[in-house]
């Protein structure tokens, strides 16, 4: 399991910030990939993500990364956020479970929608109520880490380059000092 998460979250985000794109984009769009991915929405998170990276210039592969692994996430908050929006408009309970609303959906889509939009809607306003300050809270936690993350990439690249340069300007200053001047002994 840990090697799928490496290879599926950790090494794409890393090769991102090798390619240049700032640690700070780079965590904003994982803010923003962790709270719009958890929407109460099924099968809405795509386009909410792709609509966030061009409203705010966020950097597509890292938004749906997130999105694609926060999708587990997204199922185990549907039912507190019918429930939070249920009592922020004084309704009575829902009689479903999630295995019932996913099982709608999965029977008749549109049945669904007819049987919960309100409940959904009331869902989307709970979920609206605390995605912001998710998003900041995100954002600022991220921010740092992904800083550190880049600038020990940034040290091994520096690491790197001066060992690839280093052995051709020993073997110039060996020449240089060789009592011949030949670099032969």
């Amino acid at each position: 399991m840990r090697g799928f998460f490496q290879r599926r979250l950790v090494q794409p985000l890393l090769q991102l910030l090798r390619m240049g794109i700032t640690p700070e984009k780079i965590a904003l769009s994982l803010s923003f990939g962790l709270v719009l991915g958890t929407f109460p929405v099924l099968g809405s998170t795509t386009i909410l993500c792709t609509l966030a990276v061009f409203l705010f210039g966020l950097n597509f592969p890292a938004i749906q990364i997130v999105n694609y692994f926060v999708y587990p996430l997204q199922l185990a908050l549907l039912v507190p956020l019918l429930r939070a929006g249920r009592i922020l408009f004084h309704e009575p309970p829902l009689p479903f479970k999630l295995a019932d609303i996913l099982a709608m959906i999965r029977v008749s889509p549109g049945a669904a929608i007819r049987v919960l939009w309100v409940a959904t809607l009331h869902a989307i306003v709970a979920w609206l109520i605390v995605a912001v300050p998710v998003i900041l809270l995100l954002n600022a936690v991220l921010r740092p880490t992904m800083r550190r993350v880049a600038s020990g990439l940034g040290a091994l690249k520096r690491s790197a380059t001066e060992q690839a340069e280093g052995a051709p300007a020993e073997a110039t200053s060996a020449t240089a000092t060789s009592p011949n001047g030949t670099g032969k002994p």
